[in-house]
């Protein structure tokens, strides 16, 4: 399996950060084996062990045990890529959220997160990928805190997670974490992730451009791909992408595409808790989320694009994945 690696200009967030903390950046880097501090090339990445060393001496060197809630005053568009500009051009913060779930693993491949829907609003799960670790909780009040920025910057306000849960052992004090977030914060919990209330999550935002999101996410859709193409469920993914248009693709001829017998590619999915048609509605679903967020994509043009004989079955499968009709999520708020 390929080395797993990390956005290189994500990675300048910390390094602005422990410079806030007195550390020179240029000196810390030079000792993990990073040769500049510049904002690197987009296309940049980096060893994920490098991402842990850092986090790790960056907990050594820094008395607070609460400093990576700093990181929120650290970071740019640029240093996320182009997930940086796909959350900010979103039309929610859900979509947003929802946008970061999707396209984690561009930042960081260790890295994952998702969105539950509850009756209370819109959980966010947050996996570092590193345990229950000193650094896995540095990087976990990284993340978050950074999340929580991002969605401040989206809203326009001093927003507050309704409830934010943290997998770290409760610290000797509690008041930089319920400063930082300004709402209740439970660790010791079994996730790190936050909660936003439904009136939170859905509210439009003034930042919103579906143009520029809808762009962002094909770039990401790419990149993830690229990164992923040692995967299973990416490369089948990929095929699945490549042959939406021409109709419903079939498992043999993915299994074909991957030089696997039918039942071995069955057996392996099983293996990751996937199947063959549980792939093919995460696929079309996704997709056809992107494309109602063009307004130049016609519904009729959308249904064949997924691979639909007929309008009237894709209206079906997007009322089973959304519980609306295309044309009413196009006119929902915030889709």
């Amino acid at each position: 399996m390929a080395t797993e690696t990390f956005l290189a200009s994500f990675g300048l967030v910390g390094l602005r950060l422990i410079e806030r903390h007195g550390i020179d950046p240029a000196h810390f880097a030079r000792e993990l084996g990073i040769p500049s501090t510049a904002l690197p090339d987009a296309r940049t990445r980096l060893p994920s062990a490098l991402l842990d060393s850092a986090f790790e001496k960056a907990a050594r060197c820094i008395p607070d045990p609460a400093f990576a809630l700093g990181a929120a005053e650290c970071w740019h568009p640029s240093h996320l890529g182009t997930l940086g500009y796909a959350w900010l051009s979103s039309g929610s913060l859900r979509t947003a959220l929802k946008r970061m779930a999707r396209y984690t693993k561009t930042l960081g491949q260790r890295m994952s997160s998702r969105c539950v829907e509850t009756p209370e609003g819109l959980q966010f799960i947050y996996d570092h990928g590193r345990g229950d670790t000193l650094t896995g909780w540095v990087m976990a009040d990284f993340g978050l805190s950074l999340i929580v920025s991002l969605c401040r910057t989206n809203d326009g306000t001093d927003l507050a997670p309704a409830l934010v849960t943290l997998r770290r052992p409760t610290p000797a004090t509690i008041r930089p974490y319920e400063d930082f977030f300004g709402g209740p914060v439970r660790f010791g919990e079994t996730h790190d992730g936050l909660l936003l209330s439904w009136q939170v999550a859905d509210r439009p935002l003034p930042t919103s451009n579906r143009e520029l999101a809808t762009t962002c996410d094909a770039i990401l859709a790419s990149e993830l791909a690229t990164l992923q193409n040692d995967d299973l469920e990416s490369r089948c993914r990929a095929h699945l992408l490549h042959e939406l248009t021409s109709g419903e693709p079939s498992d043999t001829r993915l299994a074909e595409s991957l030089g696997l017998s039918t039942r071995t590619l069955q057996r392996k999915l099983a293996a990751l808790g996937l199947s063959y048609r549980g792939l093919l509605e995460k696929t079309r679903y996704e997709l056809a989320l992107r494309y109602l967020d063009d307004p130049k994509k016609s519904v009729t043009e959308i249904t064949f694009l997924l691979g639909f004989s007929e309008q009237s079955a894709f209206t079906r499968a997007f009322k089973r994945w959304n519980g609306k009709a295309p044309s009413d999520y196009r006119q929902s708020p915030g889709s």
